[in-house]
């Protein structure tokens, strides 16, 4: 039986199962209780508290989905209408009170091996743009945090790219500025894979951080006003880029170490060095990253990936290996206490100003309880209600910090030279 499955067995029952089986009593209840904390509901002070701000999440990867569950057709993946399939649809978006989002247009880090990775990024974007293009009355593309207001007060969902690794420049200064200019917003130094110019957090560190390459391409983001994006990266990575830009960072889908030790978490003096900073952290709702037994058991995940990658290098083939494999190595959901326990770690360690959303929704193959797509995050908002948030300190945590971190990347790019 499942985790789900067991917590509704009456009590009566599992002592008469653990009476009768082999299995300890105390790994027994790590898988039968999980979280024993109650259901958060829903009150109308909340929902009037959510509807008068909204959300905007630092990382969606919605675009990978539809190309790779739906062959990037958007007749097949119709988003006005619920896509059982999907985390996200303009439906639940709108439940979610979604106001902007970055969209991810991440392709894997292997697409360098073959020489792909630009090509399939601006695919990539191209995919964006349709989306906004076929539902017009929904979405409109935004460039700068003006932008972004301006949109959501439209009743619009303010649609921003992110490039989701470094790979997608393919070691090229030129081709980042091409990204910009094509509507790239933010970029992610890595994904799984270390680079030739950049360490990843979940594969071998050749550098100690970044290069002096790595440490041009910061400069040049902070030139363009591109954010700097230190999710995936090492800590060694991080703190490189910390000491170099001039403009606050991102992490655009990571949680806190302290709280659930996986390498793509963010360790507590890098939250303090993201304080003096002035960037944002944004909680990621994967559960193998923000459960506390969870991430432990997904410490090594990235690299199941490559090896699975290099054995099924078509990807349909590798995404039913890939979900093989989490089958065969079943962790606990988790719940959404687990999400808001890393934003009370971050405001803890870090203060309210360094803390956002990054849900990673439709890139992510388990989520908590509560949290299974972008209907939601008003529940967020009631569990941060009842742990003592303010309003106020709950927009911030839903908008305000990264429309700050934006206004202030813009800032720093009109004063370079």
């Amino acid at each position: 039986m499942s985790p789900m499955r067991l917590r509704t067995v009456p009590t009566l029952v599992l002592l008469l199962i653990v009476a009768s089986s082999s299995l300890p009593l105390r790994g027994l209840t790590s898988v039968v209780w999980g979280d024993e904390r109650p259901r958060v509901v829903l009150t109308e002070e909340a929902k009037r508290i959510h509807s008068t701000g909204f959300v905007f999440d630092g990382h969606n990867d919605l675009p990978w989905a539809i190309r790779t569950d739906f062959a990037s057709s958007l007749d097949r993946a119709d988003l006005s209408q619920h896509v059982p399939k999907l985390h996200t649809d303009i439906p639940r978006l709108r439940q979610g009170n979604v106001g902007a989002q970055f969209w991810s247009v991440y392709v894997p880090a292997s697409a360098s091996e073959d020489g792909t990775a630009l090509l399939k990024t601006l695919e990539q974007i191209e995919l964006v743009r349709a989306v906004v293009k076929r539902y017009p009355e929904t979405f409109e593309l935004a460039r700068t945090a003006s932008d972004v207001e301006r949109i959501q007060k439209s009743g619009k969902i303010a649609s921003l790219i992110g490039v989701e690794g470094g790979h997608c420049i393919e070691d090229s200064i030129e081709n980042l500025r091409r990204l910009h200019k094509l509507g790239a917003g933010y970029m992610t130094l890595t994904h799984s894979d270390t680079l030739a110019w950049a360490d990843a957090a979940t594969d071998e560190e050749k550098h100690g951080g970044l290069t002096e390459f790595g440490e041009e391409v910061v400069r040049e983001m902070n030139r363009l006003g591109m954010l700097i994006d230190l999710s995936h990266v090492s800590a060694e990575t991080m703190k490189d880029a910390l000491r170099i830009t001039k403009a606050p960072v991102i992490f655009s889908h990571s949680s806190a170490r302290a709280v659930a030790d996986h390498p793509r978490n963010v360790p507590d003096d890098v939250l303090l060095l993201t304080r003096e900073n002035g960037g944002v952290v944004m909680v990621n709702f994967f559960s193998g990253f923000v459960h506390p037994d969870s991430a432990r058991k997904r410490a090594n995940m990235f690299q199941v990936n490559r090896e699975l990658r290099e054995k099924y290098p078509n990807e349909s083939e590798y995404k039913i290996a890939r979900q093989r494999w989490d089958l065969e190595n079943p962790i606990q959901r988790g719940s959404i206490h687990d999400v808001v326990d890393h934003i009370d770690h971050i405001v803890k360690v870090a203060g309210i100003d360094h803390v956002g959303i990054g849900s990673d929704y439709d890139g992510i193959t388990l989520l908590p309880e509560q949290l299974d797509d972008v209907s939601t995050y008003p529940l967020i908002t009631q569990e941060m209600l009842n742990r003592g948030y303010s309003a106020s300190q709950i927009h911030q945590v839903m908008s305000g910090n990264l429309l700050r971190v934006m206004r202030q990347a813009e800032s720093v790019a009109v004063q370079a030279p």
